[in-house]
């Protein structure tokens, strides 16, 4: 009976024993949990400070850009294409989105958006809020998924129609097209040669037509009015309008090759 009473005994403490060997692995258990929990809370207040939801992100204060006053903007950068670094041609307080996007074009030379892209997924913008982002400095942007080629093709700058609009860049203008739009001529369409980059033309359209400007008319940066933008609103569905609250007129920028220059910048 004694040995009876002896082995359980020491059942017992085995089992006392392997309880006792297995509570570090549920601390472990429950301390990794914790930390899941708390990195969740940390990147799901990250992602959202600040910024509020998708849907507020999307709207852009098109009613103040209307009662902003117009002219010059301000130096920024909008994009770069190599070396070529294109300034934004309207002023900043009428903008109402920075919408890149495809064109079809089999020449358009992608842009570099300088900025913060308002629409990037959730991998980058976790990466922006923990490690900082390189395009503070520029203005805020969105890049549009839709049509074929590089999705940075064209970038559209929306803004009221009648709004001034300027060169993005340094250089000669060396053509003054209308725009044709169901057979009638809407507007201009102005194609720069850049001091920086003879090789590439910069082409900006949606424009009213400005007298001032004509073939072999030098172009400064942020300076010189090429013309205002068109009201498109009742004859196409414009891309800038799925990111505003307004029709979406706006001027476009895209860059190509010069005839006969190597594509390369």
């Amino acid at each position: 009976m004694a040995a009876i009473f002896a082995a359980g005994g020491r059942q017992r403490r085995r089992r006392r024993t392997t309880r006792r060997r297995r509570d570090p692995r549920r601390l472990r258990l429950i301390a990794g949990l914790a930390v899941t929990l708390v990195v969740l809370i940390v990147v799901g207040t990250l992602l959202h400070s600040g910024s509020g939801g998708p849907a507020k992100l999307a709207i852009a204060p098109s009613d103040s850009a209307e009662l902003a006053p117009d002219g010059p903007p301000q130096v920024q950068t909008l994009a770069m294409a190599g070396g070529l670094s294109l300034d934004v041609p309207i002023t900043q307080g009428r903008i109402t989105a920075i919408v890149y996007h495809a064109t079809g074009a089999t020449d358009a030379i992608p842009l570099q958006p300088v900025g913060r892209q308002r629409n990037e997924g959730f991998l980058a913008r976790l990466g922006d809020r923990l490690f900082g982002s390189g395009g503070n400095d520029g203005p805020s942007y969105f890049v549009d998924g839709g049509g074929s080629g590089p999705d940075t093709g064209s970038v559209d700058i929306g803004a009221p129609a009648g709004t001034s609009v300027y060169s993005p860049v340094d250089g000669v203008v060396v053509s003054v097209q209308p725009y044709v739009l169901n057979g009638l001529q809407r507007g201009s369409i102005v194609q720069i040669r850049p001091d920086a980059a003879p090789a590439v033309i910069v082409t900006v359209g949606n424009l009213g037509r400005h007298l001032g400007i004509d073939v072999g008319s030098a172009v400064t940066a942020s300076q010189t009015r090429l013309g205002s933008v068109i009201d498109l609103s009742k004859l196409i569905d414009q891309t800038v309008a799925r990111y505003t609250s307004d029709a979406g007129n706006h001027a476009s920028i895209q860059i190509s090759p010069a005839p006969g220059a190597s594509p390369l910048l």
